[in-house]
């Protein structure tokens, strides 16, 4: 009768010796980055009551206020709409050419890369105060940024997405002589349209949020109103463009989830 004998670990895996090890090293890149940096924590412990203050002037909302900035409320949502429509149509054919499992070359698919990384890579404020300077101030500014901020991250979550799927249904069209645009529509689209829906809702709900902001570089929507009355220390208008700003995000997200289940 054999008995089962438990295998002794080594004393590294026994103690997780690396797993302390990366911790502190993480810790040591953490208080080197504070130090860096100059950020002082005790600065926020010494102002924490400041908050509690902020939060007071903005306990009472001025309602009025609102009939100021319903248009420009409306505004934001229609830069979303728009933009992640527009920035949407250009990626689905981005994402296929930078997707590596289909039937291109690598070059085609590593300069598509390269540019939808450089999209990326360019912040949306940075983005909109240069299209202010080509464009001029409004509404058209931020319509762009938002197209171009879509486009550069719903192509990367396509391509990711076109990356898993069966190609099995696509190799045997492929064999029975069918076109590269029957192959896609008729054996890749189906497998990821739902997965497509979704990332389209998510990213109008960034964007949502994004295009409230995008006015403090005069790109239109609601940020001229919410730079506006913080510059003025009108708090309580201030916390009326907040809550319209939340309410928004709000019915946004609770349409996207209810679309999501429906495309499930």
């Amino acid at each position: 009768m054999h008995t089962s004998e438990v295998p002794r670990r080594s004393f590294v895996k026994k103690y997780h010796i690396k797993g302390m090890i990366v911790i502190a090293i993480l810790i040591v890149l953490f208080l080197y980055s504070l130090k860096i940096c100059g950020v002082d924590p005790s600065l926020f412990v010494s102002n924490i009551a400041q908050f509690g203050v902020l939060i007071g002037q903005m306990s009472n909302p001025d309602w009025s206020y609102f009939s100021f900035i319903w248009d420009p409320l409306v505004q934001t949502v229609q830069m979303a709409i728009l933009g992640t429509t527009i920035g949407t149509i250009f990626a689905i054919p981005a994402a296929f050419l930078a997707a590596r499992n289909l039937d291109h070359s690598k070059v085609v698919h590593g300069t598509s890369r390269f540019v939808l990384d450089i999209v990326r890579t360019l912040p949306s404020l940075l983005l909109a105060a240069i299209l202010v300077a080509i464009f001029g101030i409004g509404p058209t500014t931020g319509t762009i940024t938002l197209a171009i901020f879509s486009f550069g991250m719903i192509s990367k979550l396509f391509y990711e997405v076109l990356e898993t799927v069966d190609m099995g249904p696509a190799e045997a069209m492929k064999a029975s002589g069918a076109s590269i645009i029957q192959i896609i529509w008729l054996a890749i689209i189906p497998q990821i349209a739902g997965q497509f829906c979704s990332f389209f809702l998510y990213t109008l709900e960034v964007n949502v949020r994004s295009s409230t902001v995008l006015g403090y570089v005069g790109a239109g929507g609601l940020g001229l109103y919410l730079q506006q009355t913080i510059d003025e220390f009108n708090y309580s208008e201030t916390a009326v463009v907040i809550l319209a700003t939340f309410a928004t995000v709000l019915v946004i997200d609770i349409l996207s989830n209810y679309l999501r289940r429906k495309l499930q």
